[in-house]
């Protein structure tokens, strides 16, 4: 198929962008890198009046650590976060996390905003946003506000980013020497959607896990966090006994509904695997 009318504007300013939205409110549409917005174009799932392409505003662009966190601008695309060597070193979630985006085609290209912003329940970054409870950077023309990655995501493709505003940078916080990631992800081929996939990050203190937080992608319509399997996992350290009492804990966090990939039965199941997987990769990590 192919997408349908649409006005384009190549900005130049931040300021030129917020003037196109005012003007065009909720029918206009920023356009990134473009690798998910495109199809839907072409599939009919989206009717702007207006693309507002962002692509060339260098405000929006670079990986840089600030203090105690790590600022990520809406445009840096998933090769430049794959191949950061600030990410590799003070946010392994997310560099566990990259190599599981799609393709090379489209990690060339796509953004990590763009992803962000979209809010695919199926996709690596808003999990890994979520179990970092990372900070998104929300700017319109009164300034900036900023947002928690357990208020952002809100349902299916529906943000915390108003129709004024446009995401430019998210932050996560860097990890410490206690502390312990895993992201794992089962897809029918590599760079498919993710019939199950989440992301886990452990406190250690000695063999004593003394904080969690575990998200799952592709299990209901946003990001979701499993709070009753991380309580099961706090005060605990990891050998059998946790990680079954965390899966079976799991029943009471994850209802999810099935789709064309796993029917709801498969994906609490892959849940359960991919839950102990990680706890084991997570203890021998810490040895």
């Amino acid at each position: 198929m192919k997408s349908p009318d649409f006005s384009y504007l190549k900005a130049q300013t931040m300021a030129e962008v917020f003037s196109a939205l005012q003007t065009h409110g909720e029918s206009a549409q920023l356009l990134a890198g473009g690798q998910s917005l495109l199809a839907m174009l072409n599939l009919r799932m989206a009717n702007p009046s207006i693309l507002i392409d962002i692509s060339g505003l260098d405000f929006l662009k670079g990986i840089q650590m600030i203090g105690n966190v790590v600022r990520i601008g809406a445009l840096a695309t998933h090769q430049e976060v794959l191949s950061s060597s600030i990410v590799q070193a003070h946010v392994p979630l997310l560099a566990q996390a990259v190599p599981y985006v799609a393709h090379l085609a489209i990690r060339n290209k796509g953004t990590m905003g763009g992803s962000l912003a979209l809010g695919d329940p199926a996709a690596e970054y808003p999990a890994v946003a979520l179990a970092l409870n990372a900070t998104l950077i929300i700017q319109s023309a009164n300034g900036e506000r900023r947002v928690k990655a357990t208020e952002f995501f809100i349902s299916l493709y529906r943000t915390a980013v108003q129709a004024h505003e446009v995401l430019i940078a998210v932050e996560f916080p860097v990890a410490t020497s206690k502390q312990r990631f895993v992201f794992s992800e089962l897809a029918r081929r590599k760079g498919d959607y993710a019939m199950v996939g989440m992301a886990l990050a452990l406190n250690l203190e000695g063999q004593t896990i003394s904080d969690a937080s575990l998200a799952f992608m592709a299990m209901d319509d946003k990001p979701i966090l499993a709070p009753h399997a991380m309580q099961a996992l706090i005060g605990q350290s990891i050998n059998p006994h946790t990680i079954s009492q965390a899966q079976k804990s799991l029943d009471k966090d994850l209802h999810p509904v099935g789709d064309l990939l796993a029917n709801a039965a498969t994906k609490k199941h892959l849940s359960r695997v991919l839950l102990s997987r990680a706890l084991i990769q997570a203890g021998a990590a810490h040895v």
